[in-house]
């Protein structure tokens, strides 16, 4: 499962931005001792002053680059705090004028007004957080802890302004009496659901609590966040034995050299860490002690009792978030945060979720009991004692299966598989076919680090949609996964269009050596893209409903979808070629694999639907029942046990010490996933029904789904597309967990699939 997406500026999505710099893998930060109940003019008036001049300041105005393009040049760390202390400032007197207004309230003074304030806080928090997702340094870390709780505060003043919700509460009794249309009714709508949501309606006592826990919550979340990119690149295995590194690619074996010599080991080698549970090189490595240090070394991070130790993290962030709910009138959190996704109940969510644990639980323990088969047998082979098949094995056991059930293996495809080439002739021609989009590369715009990229993206008529910035490569001052997130958004009303940004985390090769991907790296770079897709095609007029601002477990959707075009056989036929020779991939090699996508499917949705569980069961408690720091990793165990997903050779996705998603904009959302993805198969299989790779199917997925971002319901934007409600059947049939789950007596029985409602995915 890939990550994706910043949460975007807005008045209500401000503290996001800053606890969630840029999502999914959330970048909240560290602590500042700011008082939650002080309003932002308190906030500003103490900020240090003179942190800069003001003059030479970038942010204090908009970019005279193309579409407002950044200017990352110009930047330096000094600019942020001034900026950020203006752009509150500012916003909060613009904010203060529309809610003291004596006029009576108007779609125009209201809504639209609060619509185009805090034009420079969204510029500098945007480009802030941005940058510490994607080039992170101890000033900016600095600054990301000072400022989460003043951003969280922030926020607080604008939506628990008395004033101002009475307003927006008088428009909304009004809403269908305005004359306004129907966009401009789903805004009302949102605003009045955001302030409510907010605590606009709790007494003056309880606003006052309530702005403690978020202060308190933006700094833990930051810390957590913090401590996860530091014992990430602390946690990294040191090999002195070049022999020991046996089965990697010499790249692989060069790359881990490097890195050691960066951190003065010269004559050692370093095995980095990402982000996940499961570390790639275990496919590869034949040490089965190395194997078994580094999936140790992984699952050990933010428990150790160290410096980056988050049990006591989790557990206080846990507890606020449960009292926040409950002061809200929510039985947990999850059921604060699903009432606004499209599931709209947790029990939504377990009635999907329940389908499908049985069926891949049974699925990995078939596929591991094909591993264990084939542990004994190498082993009898060599005359020596077999060994119980364990989580650092499975990867590695797979690859020979996956060798020997379809002749083949990873290492096979790469050479296919130039970075390059698979962006421009394989994600921009998928876009240029569906869509007739082009794309120019251009140099003369300036970058925050030189290993990105930049494209002008063009429509068919030839006019500018959009600028598209690419970042590809891993490095320590980034955090781990790939998302999006956008510089800046389209907006009709503020006449702006998209610079949208891809980041991946593919390991950097020696210098002068190709980047050759794996596959999985082909089918994130197409994913990532989709989201971009999302933000580029946006035609809305409030920025409010832009792009990529939908609901969370509706924004994986048209990623997911994009994914399809990585194996389609006219886009791998021009972008599948040798780095070398320029020889097509054989469709001996492509029939291979093709046929092994469902391979290992059992293992792939145990994991994630483990990960997924375990965000439930954390935010299903009550605040008087959310385990102290010593107890974390035990109540982690016993929600594996109750959730039917815990089979030690298969453990989560993301263990709770780590698990960055549900620190950010994942909380109760990691779901989401999954959830997208039965949308996501319903329209592949439309698409594919319908003529497949075509700009009638193309333009229109953009113009019923993609360019209207969040301006309508969700799910109405599939059926307008799909033409039908969603079904479970598409996603059940592509993961190949079609099998009855017969081999586990003591599992529930299997629930019959039904269609998806237009609320929740069906019980």
């Amino acid at each position: 499962m890939k990550p994706a997406l910043s949460a975007v500026l807005g008045i209500a999505m401000i503290a996001a931005a800053a606890t969630a710099a840029a999502q999914p893998a959330a970048d909240p930060e560290r602590e500042a001792d700011v008082p939650a109940e002080r309003n932002t003019s308190q906030v500003a008036a103490d900020a240090p002053a003179n942190r800069a001049d003001d003059s030479d300041n970038p942010l204090f105005g908009e970019s005279p680059l193309p579409l407002n393009y950044p200017q990352f040049d110009l930047l330096e760390d000094r600019h942020f705090a001034p900026a950020l202390d203006r752009g509150m400032a500012e916003h909060l007197e613009e904010v203060e004028a529309i809610a003291g207004n004596p006029e009576e309230p108007t779609f125009e003074n209201t809504i639209v007004a609060l619509e185009k304030s805090g034009r420079l806080l969204e510029r500098a928090a945007g480009t802030f957080y941005n940058l510490v997702g994607a080039d992170t340094n101890d000033a900016r870390r600095e600054i990301q802890a000072e400022y989460a709780p003043r951003l969280a505060a922030h926020e607080d003043a604008i939506l628990l302004n008395a004033d101002l919700f009475e307003r927006v509460e008088t428009l909304h009794e009004q809403r269908e009496s305005l004359g306004v249309g129907p966009e401009a009714v789903r805004l009302i709508e949102r605003y009045y659901i955001d302030f409510v949501r907010a605590g606009a309606q709790l007494s003056e006592q309880e606003k006052t609590r309530l702005k403690e826990i978020n202060a308190e919550l933006a700094r833990l979340e930051t810390r957590f966040s913090q401590n996860v990119l530091a014992e990430v690149n602390a946690s990294a295995v040191v090999v002195d034995d070049r022999d020991a590194l046996a089965g990697l690619t010499e790249q692989a074996i060069s790359a881990a050299a490097d890195a050691a010599e960066e951190r003065g080991l010269d004559g050692k080698y370093v095995i980095a860490l990402q982000n996940t549970t499961g570390q790639p090189p275990n496919t590869f490595l034949e040490n089965r002690d190395l194997r078994r240090r580094i999936h140790e070394a992984s699952i050990a991070r933010g428990s150790r009792g160290n410096e980056y130790d988050n049990t006591g993290v989790i557990a206080d962030v846990m507890r606020l978030r449960a009292e926040r709910a409950a002061m809200l009138g929510y039985s947990n959190h999850a059921q604060y945060v699903l009432e606004d996704e499209t599931a709209k109940t947790p029990e939504a969510v377990d009635d999907m979720l329940s389908q499908l644990a049985p069926v891949a639980v049974a699925n990995a323990k078939r596929e591991g009991e094909a591993l264990q088969a084939m542990i004994d047998r190498e082993q009898a082979a060599k005359g020596e004692p077999t060994f119980e098949l364990q989580p650092w094995d499975w990867a590695y056991y797979t690859e020979k299966v996956r060798q020997a059930e379809y002749d083949f293996d990873e290492a096979e495809l790469k050479p296919y598989l130039e970075a390059g080439s698979v962006l421009e002739n394989g994600v921009f021609f998928a876009a240029n076919k569906l869509y007739g989009l082009t794309f120019e590369e251009r140099d003369d715009l300036p970058v925050y680090h030189p290993d990105v990229k930049v494209y002008d993206v063009f429509d068919e008529d030839g006019s500018q949609l959009a600028i598209f910035i690419f970042d590809m490569y891993a490095r320590p001052s980034k955090r781990g996964g790939a998302w999006m997130n956008a510089y800046v958004s389209q907006s009709e009303l503020r006449g702006t269009k998209p610079v949208v940004a891809n980041h991946l985390n593919v390991p950097k090769p020696p210098a002068g050596e190709p980047t050759l991907l794996t596959w999985d790296e082909v089918t994130t770079m197409f994913h990532e893209f989709g989201h971009a897709l999302h933000g580029m095609f946006s035609d809305v007029t409030y920025p409010y409903f832009a792009g990529t601002r939908v609901p969370r477990d509706f924004v994986e959707f048209p990623s997911q979808v994009n994914e399809m075009w990585s194996d389609w056989p006219s886009v791998l036929a021009n972008y599948a070629k040798h780095y070398e020779t320029g020889e097509p991939m054989p469709q001996e090699l492509l029939d291979k694999v093709l046929a092994s996508q469902k391979f290992n499917q059992g293992f792939a949705t145990t994991e994630y639907l483990a990960a997924a569980m375990l965000d439930q069961s954390w935010h299903r408690l009550t605040a008087d029942r959310v385990p102290g720091a010593g107890d974390v990793l035990a109540f982690e165990a016993a929600a594996l046990a109750r959730n039917g997903t815990d089979y030690a050779p298969v453990p989560p996705r993301y263990r709770t010490p780590y698990f960055s998603h549900i620190m950010g904009g994942y909380a109760a959302g990691y779901y989401s996933y999954i959830w997208s993805e039965v949308l996501d198969a319903n329209t592949v299989e439309w698409i594919e029904n319908n003529g497949g790779l075509t700009r009638e199917n193309g333009d229109r997925f953009r113009q019923r789904l993609l360019s209207r971002g969040g301006s309508r319901d969700a799910l109405q934007l599939f059926r307008d597309f799909a033409g039908h409600e969603p079904r479970i059947e598409p996603l059940l049939e592509r993961r190949g967990l079609t099998a009855p789950a017969v081999d586990d007596p003591d599992a529930p029985p299997e629930r019959p699939s039904a269609p998806v409602s237009s609320d929740p995915l069906s019980r």
